[in-house]
């Protein structure tokens, strides 16, 4: 049996998630009301690490398939995109991506986040592009990423420092 096609769309009440099952090459298709803080892929690359500069083995996130919502670890801890200029040739490529405003601070809130790619001498040389972030009430943070617009461009990680929620 094929994998159901899982498709999230925003809706002014809930997250929508259409869930389509292929069946002799019919789809059909069934919304329902979703959490993405239940329905999110663990994303865990030490490369992706702030720390990290080794420019041995380069990535580049724009050849991946971003579907769906992700959290974020390094090791056992809990991350999160950085929210200042990243260095270049850090985590793991040329580019490191880090977004330029303040993650939220309300449990539950999804927010769009501009994407920037520090780059020869400029923290902003790339900004083609914005990602979804929800503060999920357990007091992590999850992302529905999409593609950069060029190669050797990828997503950091650090160490998620204390948030003060908001109810």
């Amino acid at each position: 049996a094929q994998k159901p096609i899982v498709l999230w769309h925003f809706s002014p009440r809930c997250l929508l998630k259409v869930v389509q099952k292929v069946k002799n090459e019919r789809m059909n298709g069934t919304l329902q009301c979703a959490d993405p803080c239940q329905e999110y892929t663990v994303l865990n690359d030490d490369w992706r690490s702030t720390n990290n500069t080794s420019t041995q083995n380069l990535h580049c996130d724009q050849h991946v398939d971003w579907q769906g919502w992700y959290r974020l670890f390094l090791g056992q801890t809990s991350a999160h995109i950085p929210e200042k200029c990243v260095a270049e040739r850090r985590c793991g490529t040329h580019a490191p991506l880090w977004i330029t405003t303040p993650h939220p601070t309300q449990s539950g809130q999804i927010v769009s986040r501009t994407v920037c790619g520090s780059w020869s001498g400029r923290c902003c040389r790339f900004s083609s592009h914005t990602i979804h972030v929800k503060l999920c009430y357990g007091n992590y943070f999850i992302y529905k990423l999409v593609r950069p617009s060029n190669c050797h461009l990828a997503y950091c990680a650090g160490i998620v420092p204390f948030v003060t929620l908001t109810l």
